[in-house]
């Protein structure tokens, strides 16, 4: 048996060779994907992320190549919009029980939860169905 593996060495600035197959590769190939996508908080939710319901974000996903889950979005949200109190929106790598997740206006218990892929210009709304009184 013989282990074949892909060395990379610096050509030049516009690309990089491969040693082992012969082939060159931009370098943009590396870069990470971006995805731009369409959130929605409300319910309360909104107060988490400095009262702003609506969010036309682009998530870079660092698995390029591979389709963005919304357990991937979940994690970025996390991240990059909550700006407090994240555990009243997510417990775990999941959003909190109560939170109502709809994609492109579909209940994602019906797509798959944190496995249901995510395309281009998608929308996910994000509702607390949780109140007090």
């Amino acid at each position: 048996d013989v282990v074949h593996f892909l060395h990379l060495k610096p050509r030049n600035t516009k690309h990089l060779h491969t040693v082992s197959l012969g082939f060159w590769i931009p370098l943009n190939f590396f870069k990470s994907f971006e995805m731009q996508l369409t959130l929605e908080f409300g319910g309360g939710l909104e107060l988490l992320c400095d009262s702003v319901k609506i969010h036309n974000v682009n998530v870079v996903d660092p698995q390029a190549g591979e389709k963005l889950t919304m357990k991937d979005l979940l994690a970025w949200v996390r991240t990059n919009l909550i700006k407090e109190r994240p555990e009243m929106f997510m417990k775990g790598d999941s959003v909190r029980p109560g939170v109502l997740v709809l994609v492109n206006d579909c209940d994602w218990e019906l797509s798959g939860q944190l496995d249901t892929t995510l395309d281009e210009k998608d929308s996910v709304v994000f509702i607390s169905t949780l109140h007090g009184g």
